[in-house]
């Protein structure tokens, strides 16, 4: 029944802005451009060496954007400078967003609509408004596109997909007995920004997937919190799920290496789902969303909004 009535609201909030009336305002930036300037689209992506999960991950989102936005004109960057160092030595050359802006303000673009595959907003949106803060003077305007995880929306939203497609995917196989419990493996961060994890935690729980633990590799809910979720729910068969757009590095060594290791040691049968979020159309689609969210509203500072306050008062 929960499940249902999320369901439903979700269905609802499709027709309605998640952001507007936060910190968004109603702003067409193309209806806005004139006569010879150009726009283009950025997407950035923290990067990855593993040709498999980027061709299902990262190559995948980029289709889609060029797809659904064919009149901006599309480039890529990476954030790591490990991955993009590693890369250079196969050959592969990739930039990062600062490079990626310069050179188009070199070939004349004057409006970017700059979109990242983050999960959360933690340090890596914050390295990517940095750089575009140092280059705003070179251009008419540039709008950074929030992260997967940027409102409560966005969270029922990925809630509801995630909940769904893995319970779905437990009971399409025969060979698993019993209820599965799945532990969804964030990256983690030492910011604020870490909380994000645990509201996701508490949000799949509210809507009825009590099977569900949040777990991260470098920040909160820690491995230690998640196994006492484990242990307080009397799991015995667990499926480790990357809550991570790739499927790389971290997923193979971290989670299908020493985490199912270790949760073996504790007696449970472990699973990993070796799957980045990237690899679902449902979790393409919210970035596709919040680009085209993008180009339609832009970012109100908070002493914009409080100058407009201040007006209001005078006015009254």
């Amino acid at each position: 029944m929960k499940t249902s009535l999320l369901s439903l609201l979700l269905a609802i909030s499709l027709f309605c802005s998640a952001h507007e009336g936060g910190n968004f305002v109603s702003s067409d930036m193309l209806a806005s451009m004139k006569p010879g300037e150009k726009a283009a689209l950025l997407m950035v992506h923290f990067g990855t060496t593993h040709d498999d999960t980027r061709t299902q991950t990262i190559d995948a989102i980029n289709a889609q954007a060029r797809k659904t936005f064919p009149d901006l004109e599309f480039r890529e960057a990476y954030t790591s400078r490990i991955i993009i160092r590693r890369l250079k030595t196969r050959g592969v050359v990739k930039n990062t967003p600062l490079d990626a802006l310069l050179q188009l303000r070199g070939e004349g673009y004057t409006h970017i609509i700059v979109q990242s595959t983050n999960i959360i907003d933690g340090v890596e949106m914050e390295s990517l408004r940095r750089d575009v803060e140092s280059v705003l003077p070179f251009f008419k305007e540039i709008r950074v596109g929030t992260p997967l995880l940027y409102s409560v929306e966005d969270a029922e939203k990925v809630t509801d997909i995630l909940g769904q497609r893995l319970n779905a995917s437990v009971q399409q196989s025969a060979k698993k007995k019993g209820k599965e419990h799945f532990v969804l493996v964030g990256h983690g961060t030492y910011t604020p920004g870490t909380a994000t994890y645990s509201q996701m935690d508490y949000m799949l729980k509210v809507a009825g997937f009590g099977n569900f633990h949040v777990g991260t590799i470098e920040g909160y809910p820690t491995f230690e919190t998640m196994l006492a979720q484990l242990k307080a729910a009397k799991a015995k068969s667990v499926t480790l799920v990357p809550f991570m757009f790739v499927a790389g590095d971290h997923a193979k060594n971290d989670i299908a290496g020493e985490w199912r290791e270790m949760l073996e040691k504790e007696g449970y049968t472990v699973h990993v789902r070796m799957e980045g979020l990237g690899q679902i159309p449902e979790i393409q689609k919210i970035f596709v969303d919040h680009i085209r969210f993008g180009l339609k509203h832009r970012t109100q500072g908070i002493m914009e909004k409080k100058a407009v306050y201040a007006a209001g008062e005078k006015n009254e």
